[in-house]
């Protein structure tokens, strides 16, 4: 452990050193890339302290019981020894989570996706739900969320919704909610009281930064539309919408939420780059057979992950086994819990893959 808190010290100072020079200052992507990692450093650093001044007060108290005579000083000693050994094993486990190589992704801010599955209109109300539930659990980390894209269901929510989330570690949380997500209940719409299951999809993309992908702009067509939907009058009389076609991909791209052309531009230009840093990502994580484990795989976008039974107030995490009787709180956007023990269970799979 002390070997490889040296290892991170020497590389802090060089950090130091970096962040100060006039050419990474003058390079916007090395200065971001080396404040990033500066911050990150600094909280190894930090527990690093408390774990050295707790061995070196181990290392004192196990000197006064070896050598000194006096009843009293030993006796302070051993009970400092005490609530030091008790003490370190915490750290200790703290700071192995630290040394985890982080997800270069995890600091991005992120675009969601959530398109209704299975269940008709049902589905699509369903999909309004977990826009809320991400909506209000954003509020809560003080993040702020701006839509891209709405397709609306006809009895309420949306058959997709496309917004983006920034803020602080934005990927590094919601990147365990993409998969299929499923609701138990008798619909808004069932005379008869049954119980119906019907489910959603959440994408989770890290967004890509301008320097991450190099987009060529005679690789994409523009396509000007009206916009459609409620907005007042001058969205269906203005050519505001705005849908990208990358022609070496097929990838297609709209953004309507805007009144102004230019800002839906940007937006979608923001999403375009996003999905194809994506596919950067996902040859990376093909590459990477720990990768092709982790529970945050976005490869198998059709895998469920997680079930929400309104009739017992249940919320279950089908990955790690995880049963919640909270529904209630959970679907007003109190995931923490949830996020926190699936953050857990992955550092633990990559510290038993690295032992």
């Amino acid at each position: 452990m002390l070997e490889k808190l040296k290892l991170v010290e020497d590389r802090f100072e060089e950090i130091n050193e970096l962040i100060i020079r006039p050419d990474i200052i003058s390079d916007q992507k090395k200065y971001i890339q080396i404040s990033k990692e500066y911050k990150e450093i600094k909280k190894i650093i930090e527990k690093g302290s408390v774990y050295k001044n707790l061995l070196s007060n181990k290392s004192e108290a196990l000197e006064i019981i070896s050598n000194e005579n006096d009843e009293e000083m030993i006796e302070m000693a051993k009970i400092q020894l005490e609530e030091v050994e008790a003490k370190v094993p915490q750290v200790e486990e703290d700071l192995k989570l630290l040394l985890i190589p982080k997800d270069p992704d995890d600091s991005k801010n992120v675009v969601v996706e959530i398109r209704a599955g299975t269940g008709g209109d049902e589905a699509s109300i369903f999909a309004g739900d977990l826009y809320r539930m991400y909506t209000k659990f954003s509020e809560s980390k003080k993040w702020s969320v701006n839509l891209v894209d709405v397709s609306e269901g006809t009895s309420g929510g949306y058959k997709e919704i496309i917004f983006e989330v920034n803020g602080e570690d934005v990927y590094g949380n919601l990147k365990f909610e993409a998969g299929v997500h499923r609701v138990q209940r008798v619909p808004q719409t069932e005379t008869q009281g049954r119980v119906h299951t019907s489910a959603a999809t959440v994408i989770i993309l890290p967004e890509a930064e301008e320097f991450d992908v190099e987009l060529d702009m005679q690789d994409v067509r523009i396509e000007r539309t009206t916009s459609t939907g409620p907005g007042g009058q001058s969205v269906n009389t203005t050519y505001s919408a705005i849908r990208l076609h990358h022609e070496p991909t097929g990838i297609t791209v709209s953004c309507q939420d805007q009144k102004s052309q230019h800002k839906n531009l940007d937006k979608a230009l923001k999403v375009l780059r996003t999905r194809l840093y994506e596919l950067e990502v996902e040859k990376r994580r093909q590459a990477d057979s720990l990768k092709r484990k982790s529970m945050v795989s976005s490869g198998d976008r059709s895998a469920k992950i997680r079930t929400y039974n309104y009739p017992q107030g249940r919320v279950t995490e089908h990955r790690i086994g995880l049963t919640l009787y909270d529904l209630t709180k959970i679907i007003n956007g109190d995931i923490q819990k949830i996020i926190d023990e699936l953050m857990l269970a992955e550092n633990s799979e990559i510290l038993k893959a690295n032992i």
